[in-house]
């Protein structure tokens, strides 16, 4: 009941970055803010042990992970031309952790990878948390309406540092003071408030 309701515990959780890559900078939606957001989430992995997925878009066209992104500790980083993550290299880490039944997804973009993602992992069973505040488009509006068809599909939308607070539990975790220093700065602004009344 405690994981249906979107409860996370660490120990049960894996971390899945989509194709943060430098050629997309321009284009999309709040980048600097996504980037920012997302390094939180990143340091957090690290810190809590939880493992990190990380997938490139054809990085031989699109470059890969933005350098101001810390993903040495990640557990695989795998270029793709598939939109979603749940490609085979992704699976079998799936089928290697079972106990990992949670996943907190952020990357760009919104509306396909991401989305796609969501909608496999959660057709193979997966609670799926997507971190609002840390994902995004290259238009909101397509950003916006992705949001909503993920929760409608069973996804649940959050924030970074909801995400971070969720996966230490409380405030007697041995790192929490690792953890805010990382929270003590507040999230990027990404603009999500002008949705808020739709």
């Amino acid at each position: 009941l405690a994981m249906s309701i979107g409860r996370i515990i660490a120990s049960r959780t894996a971390m899945f970055c989509c194709d943060l890559q430098d050629k997309f900078r321009p284009s999309i939606q709040h980048f600097p803010a996504i980037l920012s957001n997302a390094n939180r989430l990143l340091e957090s992995a690290k810190i809590l042990n939880v493992p990190l997925v990380v997938t490139e878009q054809y990085p031989k066209g699109l470059g890969s992970t933005c350098e101001e992104l810390n993903i040495n500790h990640c557990k695989i980083n795998c270029p793709k031309t598939k939109f979603s993550m749940v490609i085979p290299e992704v699976q079998t880490f799936l089928q290697n952790n079972p106990s990992r039944q949670t996943v907190v997804l952020f990357g760009i973009e919104a509306h396909v990878c991401i989305q796609q993602t969501a909608l496999d992992l959660l057709a193979l069973g997966y609670k799926v948390h997507v971190v609002v505040d840390a994902t995004s488009s290259r238009t909101d509006v397509d950003r916006f309406f992705a949001f909503q068809r993920m929760r409608q599909a069973g996804a649940h939308l959050t924030t970074s540092e909801s995400k971070i607070l969720g996966l230490a539990g409380a405030s007697d975790h041995p790192n929490f003071r690792e953890l805010q220093k990382i929270i003590k700065t507040e999230a990027a602004d990404t603009n999500l408030l002008r949705f808020s009344c739709m």
